[in-house]
């Protein structure tokens, strides 16, 4: 659960609201006089159920807890979210209330061990293991001096003394994510005795660190802990030297590891970037789709690697072009290849991610049996289900269906429960938009922001949720989409990233946002009428032009639903 939704379950939007005006209990809902303007009788009303507020008199509007606040108060979204944070008991992160300017002292640690590290590697007699396995691995100086490689001493609090030294407090050396803080209070190292890979974000600033054991030490490779530069899923190793070539070439290709993408530059392959770890995030396609759309997957030849690079087939949808794999021999690598000089051939031979996932999926099934052919559909809808391209996803069923000697009628039905399927799974609630509707449409407007002059009817008020109202507010009020993000509050950055990385169909974009605009209009109606009625069952003060004003509107919001909106065309 993220943060405001956290807050908004700990925190009762009665007492809150108590705080501003007092509240008197009717049916279902609260009443008071209106704590935003003044009033003599009573047109503000608190709905519990759902921890709205809405406002029937002068104001004409509402919102939840996070809304309320605001407006009272005076504050912004990143402000009221700190106050609501706290009041909850609730630690507000770091990176949350930071904004980029609080963020470089961690850039500016982290440059300064990557460094540290360096010149441990080049000078320290106790780095002589960490140059020698360069050397059996090939690594040229030059290599080491592009990839800024290091070496951590085995001392428990070396780099933290180091620090501390050149001014940096304790805090910071562990907000950094340098250091680790005991259960005793005391502080160390986070990477001992480690070959030391850097890892830089496509600016080329260090967020965070790579540490690989020089002996049987487990982990094998050690990251930085998240802060609030580092998340190893957003982080693509070697992005910031490979830009210009994956410009240049117009491909990118997704290696599995440190060394691997270090190899693969030095061998002049400079378009090579690294996953990380064996798991290709969707986060990291959508950085590399703003260099390229050819994006070439070389993931090791284990079954983990043959897993990850099956379930990059629901990344294909942020790309115009479809993701193609190259298939290594089993029991080698990218490095081993690249060394022996037979990369370009693979790179020649690499291709579509689904025409690979239909061999691997097929494996060990004898598809002249019921069994076979059962086994083999069941394994292949899934994956067939993430294709959103209609052209593509006919071709696949077309292909599955003479693969199990099935109807493409009947893979059809199938393929239909599995999208239904797909809908009731359990998600994480981080990965969840909490308004599909309202984020639909943002990201309709940041991805197409020429649409921002057609919003015509579309109000802050048709957003129920904060976040979302407060970016449509931001997005608006600059013409420049770059100016917009810029003074987007620092709080919402990690809300409006999920809306600019969201996969949207972008084709008859207008005709899109008017469905979204009318949708939202029927809502917003409709959450007013519901609001009104339940207000009605303990005050029959509200105006009757109220009533009037709402019944109209809604009226003609249905007429033009009918006129403009066809089924096949809603969201």
């Amino acid at each position: 659960m993220d943060l405001v939704e956290e807050v908004k379950k700990r925190l009762d939007i009665v007492e809150i609201a108590s705080g501003y005006t007092q509240l008197t209990k009717a049916g279902r809902t609260y009443r008071g006089l209106c704590p935003l303007h003044s009033e003599k009788h009573g047109s503000f009303f608190v709905y519990p159920e759902d921890g709205s507020w809405h406002c029937f008199g002068a104001c004409n509007t509402g919102g939840d807890i996070f809304s309320l606040v605001m407006k009272k108060e005076g504050l912004s979204f990143g402000e009221a979210l700190k106050m609501l944070a706290e009041k909850a008991g609730i630690e507000v992160p770091q990176k949350t209330t930071g904004r980029e300017d609080d963020l470089e002292p961690i850039y500016q640690i982290n440059l300064k061990a990557a460094y540290y590290f360096n010149n441990l590697l080049l000078k320290s007699s106790r780095a002589e293991k960490a140059r020698q396995f360069l050397k059996e691995r090939g690594v040229a100086e030059e290599t080491i001096e592009r990839f800024v490689l290091g070496y951590s001493l085995p001392d428990w609090e070396d780099l933290k003394d180091f620090l501390e030294v050149q001014g940096f407090s304790e805090e910071l050396i562990i907000l950094s994510g340098l250091a680790i803080r005991s259960d005793t209070g005391r502080s160390y190292d986070r990477f001992r005795d480690r070959l030391i890979f850097p890892i830089r974000d496509i600016k080329g600033r260090v967020a965070g660190f790579g540490g690989r054991a020089l002996d049987d030490t487990m982990p094998k490779y050690l990251n930085s802990g998240e802060t609030a530069v580092f998340n190893k899923g957003k982080l693509v190793y070697g992005i910031d030297l490979a830009r210009e070539a994956i410009r240049k070439e117009d491909r990118a290709v997704i290696v599995e590891g440190y060394m691997d993408t270090i190899i693969a530059h030095q061998y002049g392959f400079s378009n090579t970037v690294a996953s990380m770890g064996t798991a290709v995030t969707e986060d990291q396609i959508y950085q590399l789709k703003k260099l390229t759309q050819n994006i070439i997957l070389a993931l090791d030849s284990d079954q983990a690697g043959e897993e990850a690079m099956i379930r990059c087939t629901s990344y294909e949808n942020v790309l115009s072009n479809e993701i193609k794999v190259i298939q290594l021999p089993q029991g080698e690598d990218p490095d081993d290849v690249i060394r022996e000089g037979r990369w370009t051939e693979f790179l020649s031979q690499a291709r579509p991610l689904l025409e690979y996932a239909f061999e691997k999926l097929s494996n060990g099934l004898d598809l002249n049996t019921a069994q076979g052919k059962s086994g083999v559909t069941r394994r292949l809808i899934p994956v067939i289900s993430e294709v959103r391209d209609p052209i593509k996803q006919a071709h696949y069923l077309a292909k599955l269906a003479k693969l199990a000697g099935v109807s493409e009628n009947r893979l059809a039905v199938l393929l239909k429960k599995e999208h239904i399927s797909d809908k009731t799974k359990e998600v994480p609630v981080a990965e969840l938009f909490e308004s599909p509707i309202e984020e639909y449409c943002l990201s309709l407007l940041i991805h197409k922001p020429d649409l921002r002059g057609e919003t015509g009817e579309l109000v802050p008020e048709f957003f129920e949720n904060s976040q979302n109202r407060e970016v449509f507010l931001t997005i608006m009020r600059e013409s420049n989409m770059e100016k917009a993000i810029e003074k987007l509050d620092p709080s919402l950055r990690e809300h409006f990233d999920r809306l600019a990385n969201r996969f949207i169909p972008t084709e008859s974009a207008s005709a899109r946002l008017a469905d979204c605009i009318l949708r939202l209009k029927e809502r917003h109606l409709r959450n007013l009428i519901t609001r009104r009625e339940a207000a009605l069952e303990s005050a029959k003060s509200l105006p009757e032009e109220i009533d009037a004003r709402l019944s109209w509107e809604l009226g003609e919001v249905f007429k033009s639903r009918e006129k403009e909106i066809k089924n096949d065309k809603r969201l």
